[in-house]
């Protein structure tokens, strides 16, 4: 039973990390794994907010945010501040319901004061964030808020010092990669929307703005999903009638581990659930959490079955009703091992791909219904790369690699539809002369390879000195090969048709060695395909350096820019890549 105009449901299917697998695969690290999040909610805790919040629906809105996070592993931080810190929860690990209900009795337990001071609050959210994130989530903060500042006369507080305090936030936040995600309250019509757009532009964030706070769990919504990266899918729109209506929700494959379902109407709401057999589950039950505050329910599915899910919703009539899915899979991409010998041009080794979860090929054949799979061949001799479109059989992709030439390769299999992609790990075989293929050693009797020189011949030959001088270099070019990556890049593609611009993607870059290209970081997309010659390698003091051989022009502050010889990029560098094959522009910053 819930106050809002229309009821919502958000069905949220949350990926999550795979136990490690063995056995005869190469399994893929999933491309677009999903993150346990790290938050800090932030809210303007003034009197002033008794005309933009009149009914604390930021309460409730925050208190939404925290049931829809995962039964375990995700952290939240809540700060509360006037033109001071109200009250404070540093970051608390969500282990058990009895979490999730600490941290919303701490938001009930509120109070608003005098003053208000933005500076004050994002200031304590990043200190918050800085003495308890983990390294290996996706930190965020959240901040609710007019946009305006009163300040304490007798403080001395001015608004320079504010902004000054402010911008420092900001800054940090953005080094260390946290957006500031801003919703603004303008039920007064006092909100000061330039303010709160600056500090979500300044971080990557993204800037809200309502009229009515009854509009704040949908929004805190969409910010979960934004920053996760899911996809939210429209499916139905029904109109309450008084009676039980039925709403399909359907599990796509046994790698979904949490399904949310979120309830919000301005009426009361019943609703009951019956899995794919039929039979009818308790809420709440062993597998079934729920929730309930005074503007939401939500029921949250723990592994649930695979299969269509019915759920039955009883609202009062005229009331709208909208049903959303946001879909993500636990899923890798594995490949059938490459045997392990020698190869000659024209050698042709067959190629058997398919999705994996929890170490089991996944049998849904409606996975693979509209998904595509290419291989990835590199010539490492050349650098060139090739893709060879795969057949989709309905439950894996199979294919054939004609070796070309007496050179040494580098073989991926990618899988991709319009929602996510996932990739095997790279296989590396050789062709060359006296070369070995997946490890095997060469065999001395292959009439097309020539035996290696032993030791004794080459030292007769060139001289001992020669040979400490090729083995000084192959070290210095091995090491080159294998020098890691610091920082990260922040990425957002703006199409120039429309003007819009995608949400900014921060790309941690400490997997990749050696080298790799704008592409990889792009996902692989074919339209994009042109930044494959856009490569980076490692610099020194924690630069990196980046050699444009595309037909894009780079520019930085507005000019361009010759990076064909390479361009050393420090962080907080920015460049703009106008694409020519295609209407967009690509904004990258490098963040250290």
């Amino acid at each position: 039973m819930l106050p809002r105009k229309k009821i919502t449901l958000t069905l949220l299917l949350a990926l999550s990390l795979l136990l490690p697998f063995t056995g005869n695969l190469q399994v893929a690290e999933a491309a677009q794994q999903s993150s346990q999040i790290d938050a800090v909610l932030v809210v303007d805790d003034s009197n002033s907010m008794n005309k933009s919040d009149r009914n604390k629906i930021s309460n409730e809105a925050m208190k939404m945010f925290i049931d829809m996070l995962s039964a375990k592993g995700d952290k939240v931080g809540v700060v509360a501040y006037t033109d001071r810190i109200q009250r404070e929860k540093a970051l608390l690990e969500i282990q058990s319901a009895s979490d999730k209900e600490d941290l919303k009795q701490f938001i009930d337990g509120l109070d608003r004061g005098s003053y208000t001071d933005i500076a004050v609050g994002v200031k304590e959210a990043v200190k918050v964030l800085q003495n308890g994130a983990d390294p290996s989530h996706e930190p965020m903060i959240v901040l609710l808020a007019d946009g305006n500042n009163d300040f304490n006369k007798a403080s001395g507080r001015t608004q320079q010092q504010s902004d000054q305090e402010l911008n420092q936030a900001l800054t940090e936040a953005k080094k260390d990669g946290v957006p500031v995600y801003t919703i603004g309250l303008n039920a007064d019509g006092k909100l000061n929307k330039a303010a709160l757009g600056e500090i979500a532009q300044k971080t990557g964030g993204k800037s809200f703005v309502t009229d009515t706070a009854d509009d704040l769990p949908q929004i805190l919504s969409e910010i979960f999903a934004s920053h996760l990266k899911l996809k939210i899918v429209p499916i139905q729109s029904i109109t309450a009638n008084g009676s039980y209506q039925d709403v399909t929700v359907n599990v796509p494959n046994a790698s979904v581990l949490e399904a949310n379902i979120s309830i919000m109407s301005s009426k009361p709401v019943e609703a009951k659930l019956y899995d794919p057999s039929g039979k009818e589950v308790a809420i709440p039950s062993s597998d079934v959490l729920v929730s309930k505050s005074k503007t939401y329910s939500l029921i949250k599915l723990l592994k649930p079955a695979q299969g269509d899910w019915k759920l039955k919703v009883k609202g009062v009539a005229k009331d709208k009703i909208d049903i959303n899915l946001v879909f993500n899979y636990d899923m890798e991409l594995a490949m059938d091992q490459i045997p392990a010998k020698t190869y000659s041009k024209g050698d042709k080794i067959d190629i058997n791909s398919y999705l994996i979860s929890n170490g089991k090929k996944i049998q849904n054949t409606s996975l693979y219904q509209d998904m595509n799979a290419v291989l990835v061949a590199k010539d490492l001799d050349t650098g060139k790369t090739t893709e060879t479109k795969l057949g989709n059989t309905g439950d894996h992709f199979k294919g054939t690699f004609e070796i070309p030439d007496k050179h040494a390769y580098e073989i991926k299999v990618r899988a991709e539809e319009k929602s996510f992609y996932r990739e095997t790990p790279p296989v590396k075989i050789s062709a060359k002369p006296g070369g070995a293929g997946t490890g095997a050693a060469a065999s001395a009797n292959d009439a097309d390879k020539k035996p290696f020189p032993t030791l004794a011949v080459i030292l007769g030959v060139i001289g001992l000195a020669a040979v400490l001088a090729a083995l000084y270099f192959l070290l210095r070019m091995w090491k080159k090969a294998n020098q890691g990556f610091v920082g990260q890049i922040v990425i957002e593609i703006r199409d120039e048709n429309t003007g819009e611009k995608t949400y900014p993607q921060y790309k941690k870059l400490a997997a990749f060695k050696g080298k790799f290209n704008l592409h990889q970081l792009l996902q692989l997309a074919p339209e994009l395909r042109e930044t494959e010659k856009i490569i980076f390698t490692p610099g020194a003091n924690d630069r990196i350096v980046l050699k444009n051989t595309s037909p894009s022009t780079l520019e930085k502050s507005g000019r361009a820019i010759d990076a064909t010889k390479g361009l050393e990029l420090k962080g907080g560098d920015r460049l703009t890549i106008p694409l020519i094959g295609v209407d967009k522009t690509i904004f990258l910053e490098y963040l250290v």
